[in-house]
């Protein structure tokens, strides 16, 4: 990683708050001079003689003329977020003062930052590295308990404490069997064999829950998709409208009255749901309505949980026969509907009486059931306290696992040290990609280039 000296990155300035009008703005200025810079446009405590992380007022002014009233917060390297000199300008949020006070910053030597600029020079400057990088832009998107909590576990090292950990051991064997390839040609061995099985058995058990955490991860970010599927007039409307507390879809006695898929969000106990209401599937002659019926199947397919949901025995084998044709290990949950108006007998529901949650969406009874048993089966489908929610650190894990499990099978077969140095050298290659340990420009800039301007 080629990383820029501290004190030598020229000054950049942007607006580090949301843009439009509102009570109070930020614009942020970072690099080597930006606090004599400042200075020379604020009227009140010379910036240069003052402590670091202290908050001065004043006014910004350009030819005697006053801008705006401000408070200026000083950070001084390298004990900021960038680990430069910086400075944090608080004005009123107007879009003309903020206009003015960073032209002014223009006219005397700084440019507008790029998009996550701040934060790049921050990882360059070592103040994290690459995937708590990231979690700064994830937990600045968090909209939810579940996906802010991961990000900020990410942010503060627990996903790269475990990856640093994983590489630091797999580096000392590879620096062994390396010793062994200058000792060619005298037959030796430094790095014991059935320790390095040992090890990279270790890894991959560690590695293993970190891969398939990632559906659960990216769920907790993105919103976990649940399809409600069922025969038309069995309530999937209702059930929807109900969960999300508004009249979201269109509900009517006609059969097939939804002809489209339609999603909302709700957030249960610290999760995002993202529940989709789909047409009812049933044999049909109306394009329009075969249209939805394809497009529900689809969501069925997609979804990570898909709730079936029922109102007669008739319609129950209808979504059993639908259920058949689901990816294995897809998540079901069997519901019944209009228990209002009377229920089936549990004996008819043979073995699925134990796990079949009775509702009225009409009346809105059994619903915290149903919503306690969705959430349930989210945290159900990690065990492991760390989770993977960004798909780059995903490939390179599972391109790390296969590049161990290749280096376990060269052990089996027992390859030369140079074939097992080789796979070594791949798995640390891409544990570096993740943190950033080994970086290019490339990566940087298709990482950074993703944030918002200011961050």
């Amino acid at each position: 990683m080629n990383a820029m000296p501290i004190h030598q990155q020229e000054v950049i300035c942007a607006l580090a708050t949301p843009s439009g009008v509102g009570a109070i703005a930020v614009v942020r200025v970072s690099g080597l001079g930006s606090i004599s810079m400042v200075k020379s446009i604020f009227k009140g405590k010379n910036l240069e003689e003052a402590e670091t992380h202290t908050v001065h007022f004043g006014t910004i002014q350009a030819a005697g003329e006053i801008i705006d009233e401000v408070l200026v917060t000083v950070f001084k390297t390298p004990r900021s977020f960038t680990k430069e000199d910086s400075i944090e300008i608080s004005c009123h949020g107007s879009d003309y003062i903020i206009r003015q006070i960073l032209k002014l910053l223009i006219t005397k030597g700084a440019r507008i930052a790029k998009p996550g600029e701040f934060t790049q020079r921050a990882f360059l400057n070592g103040q994290f590295d690459l995937v708590q990088a990231e979690a700064v832009a994830d937990l600045i998107a968090a909209d939810s308990q579940a996906s802010h909590k991961t990000a900020l576990n990410q942010l503060r090292g627990g996903f790269s404490k475990k990856l640093a950990s994983l590489r630091t051991e797999l580096i000392h064997f590879a620096s062994l069997i390396e010793l062994e390839l200058d000792f060619g040609e005298e037959d030796v061995e430094f790095a014991q064999r059935d320790d390095l099985r040992r090890l990279i058995e270790a890894l991959l058990s560690t590695i293993a829950p970190l891969i398939e955490s990632f559906d659960f991860g990216n769920a907790l970010k993105e919103g976990v998709p649940v399809a409600i599927i069922g025969s038309p007039n069995v309530g999937k409307s209702t059930l929807l409208n109900a969960l999300l507390n508004e009249e979201k879809a269109i509900v009517t006695s006609i059969a097939g009255t939804t002809r489209d898929v339609i999603e909302d969000t709700i957030v249960l106990e610290g999760l995002k749901f993202r529940f989709i209401d789909t047409a009812g599937i049933r044999e049909t002659t109306d394009l329009v309505e075969s249209i939805g019926i394809e497009r529900s199947k689809n969501a069925m397919e997609k979804a990570d949980i898909v709730i079936f949901l029922f109102d007669s025995l008739e319609t129950l084998q209808e979504n059993q026969q639908l259920a058949a044709l689901l990816p294995a290990g897809k998540q079901v949950l069997y519901v019944l509907n209009k228990i209002d108006i009377g229920e089936i007998a549990a004996e008819s529901l043979g073995a699925l009486q134990e796990n079949v949650i009775s509702i009225s969406a009409k009346s809105q009874t059994g619903l915290s059931q149903l919503t306690n048993k969705l959430v349930s089966m989210v945290y159900g489908q990690s065990a492991s306290d760390t989770v993977v929610t960004n798909l780059r650190h995903y490939e390179h894990l599972v391109k790390t696992h296969d590049a161990l499990s290749d280096v376990l099978n060269g052990l089996e077969t027992g390859v030369t040290g140079d074939f097992l140095a080789q796979d070594i050298r791949l798995s640390l290659f891409h544990l570096g990609e993740i943190t950033g340990t080994i970086v290019t420009d490339d990566l940087l800039e298709n990482i950074f280039s993703r944030f918002c301007i200011g961050k």
